[in-house]
């Protein structure tokens, strides 16, 4: 297996597959990067070269006690990037890994970045607050603390439910797709995703996204659970300068996986662009 070892020890699993224009993948909360092999495996065949690594305490990569949040995500970014000496990529980020690239972009700049898409993506900032009271309440994320802390193994075979909207009539959601979220998640480390829930909900990322200088693209679903796209979606979209934007009728969070082809065909026309 593939690892680079960042400034503070961490062990980071990655897989990198093929040969071309380099596009790069961070996942989401509680999962790995193998949650991207259905969008790696098609740009391969359409001639990427395509890299996901395993987030610090998540999959294969080491679980340190420090670093998890989005300041030191960010940096796990940069150690592999410049440790596989990757210029002109395309940052693609789901969820928490739409926030990782956001908040590379804002503290590392673009000078190794062609293109950034944001998926699901949880800036610019999910809680609640006084300048931000369209946010979910804190009492949300306490509750995904509280269940990651107790019977965590119940608590994402529940979690998968909304995730790919297999909760709502009519869904027709694989019980092999809940059950691999459940295996992503028990693979993340307890105390690092614990401490993750912070870095993805209390992080304010719009100074970041009004960094991007690169073309960028923001998808999401209108029937995401996790990151409702009113508090998400749309507004990273105005704040990201010259933003492209596509919003999916009925999508969950996990559209990656529910809406795979339209998915990777939307992405690939704004890869070549």
């Amino acid at each position: 297996m593939s690892f680079i070892t960042t400034s503070d020890g961490t062990d980071l699993y990655y897989k990198d597959w093929g040969e071309g224009p380099v596009v790069t993948f961070s996942h989401g909360w509680p999962l790995s990067a193998d949650a991207w092999d259905g969008q790696m495996q098609f740009l391969v065949g359409e001639g990427y070269r395509v890299i996901a690594h395993d987030r610090r305490g998540h999959g294969r990569s080491s679980q340190p006690s420090g670093g998890n949040d989005m300041n030191g995500y960010a940096d796990d970014l940069g150690a592999v990037l410049e440790a596989l000496d990757i210029t002109g990529a395309s940052l693609v980020g789901h969820s928490t890994g739409g926030g990782e690239v956001a908040r590379y972009i804002g503290r590392h700049g673009t000078s190794r970045v062609a293109k950034a898409v944001l998926i699901s993506s949880v800036p610019p900032v999910m809680l609640q607050s006084d300048t931000n009271p369209e946010g979910l309440p804190i009492d949300v994320f306490d509750g995904l603390r509280a269940g990651v802390a107790s019977d965590r193994s119940q608590f994402y075979k529940d979690l998968a439910q909304p995730f790919y909207g297999a909760n709502r009539e009519g869904s027709t959601v694989s019980e092999g797709l809940l059950q691999q979220f459940w295996l992503w998640g028990m693979q993340a480390g307890t105390k690092n995703a614990y401490e993750s829930i912070k870095a993805f909900s209390e992080t304010d990322f719009t100074d970041d996204l009004k960094a991007f200088d690169v073309p960028a693209l923001v998808m999401h679903g209108e029937d995401d659970q996790i990151v409702p796209i009113d508090d998400a979606g749309r507004k990273s979209a105005l704040l990201i300068p010259g933003a492209e934007a596509i919003f999916y009728p009925g999508a969950p969070h996990g559209m990656t996986a529910t809406h795979q082809d339209r998915i990777n065909n939307d992405l690939l026309a704004f890869l070549r662009k």
